[in-house]
């Protein structure tokens, strides 16, 4: 029995024992309509999984043609066009494909999002903090749009400009530890699973969207895992490893290659193996052919 479902039973239960039959007869009949709205609420929606939470996956890519793809958009835009927005491009369009990542649950039904939205992490505070900046519609934008407002978002940031994030943060240190907790989990679930707007706190209606990324190669670290924070309420969550020298064989030649390593902690809520590998297909194929990065 669901953990919600039990405490609907013993709620009752107690009912029973402290007031005794009449009353109790009604807290049931109460109890079971509310129990009945439950199950339909939840069974009108996309089914979920009620496994172990998070899945850990890695795959290996052959970044080779895409390094010779920045390296030319860097010439064309004059951006600073990295891995990691092409990684951001690449996942909103693997998003597609995994329709059923691309949401949140609400009182244990799937509720998809209207857009794709991923959500980058950039060091502040001289790396003593980290905030986001969000990128919204990513499927259907160019890499050099993704570059603009991920370098303009973090310069907000940087700055101290950023009015969401300096609202965030300014109430929070004035509060205890214990207080900070149940504010920010409230915040997290009104705004990430509800959808709701908190101007007061600089927090907008699903902040993270359904990915967030953040890059570890720049620190020297090949791959690592993500923890899921309850805060965030996303269902998957990429770090992006260092680029290092590999060797593969392509028609009985040995070849040295460019290999990136993209490590996702993912809610086995929203995903099972065919979305999985529908989601690491279109991943090989951009890396393959870049030039689906410039398709919306």
């Amino acid at each position: 029995m669901h953990q919600s479902n039990l405490r609907l039973v013993l709620a009752g239960l107690a009912v029973y024992a402290v007031w005794g039959t009449p009353q109790a007869t009604l807290v049931y009949l109460v109890l079971g309509l509310l129990f009945a709205f439950w199950f339909w609420w939840a069974s009108a929606g996309m089914p979920i999984r009620r496994k172990a939470r998070s899945i850990h996956a890695k795959i290996s890519l052959d970044a080779t043609k895409v390094q010779k793809y920045i390296d030319e958009k860097r010439k064309t835009t004059r951006q600073h066009i990295t891995i990691t927005h092409v990684v951001g491009k690449a996942l909103g369009l693997a998003l597609r494909n995994a329709p059923g990542l691309n949401g949140r649950i609400v009182f244990d039904r799937f509720l998809p999002f209207k857009t794709i939205d991923i959500s980058f992490l950039a060091m502040v505070e001289g790396g003593k903090n980290l905030a986001k900046v969000k990128v919204s519609n990513i499927d259907k934008k160019g890499v050099d749009q993704v570059a603009t407002e991920l370098d303009a978002g973090s310069q907000r940031l940087r700055k101290g400009t950023d009015e969401n994030f300096k609202k965030s943060m300014g109430p929070l240190k004035l509060l205890p530890t214990w207080l900070i907790r149940l504010v920010v989990n409230t915040a997290a679930y009104a705004a990430g699973a509800l959808g709701l707007s908190i101007p007061a706190l600089g927090v907008e209606p699903h902040p993270f969207g359904s990915c967030i990324i953040t890059s570890v190669g720049m620190l020297g670290v090949d791959e690592a895992f993500a923890p899921f924070t309850p805060f965030a309420r996303v269902p998957l969550l990429v770090l992006i490893g260092a680029i290092h020298e590999g060797v593969k064989v392509e028609d009985g030649e040995t070849k040295v290659t460019k290999k990136l390593k993209l490590c996702c902690t993912i809610d086995h809520r929203f995903l099972d193996g065919a979305q999985g590998g529908a989601m690491a297909k279109v991943l090989r194929d951009v890396f393959d052919n870049p030039s689906m990065l410039d398709q919306e």
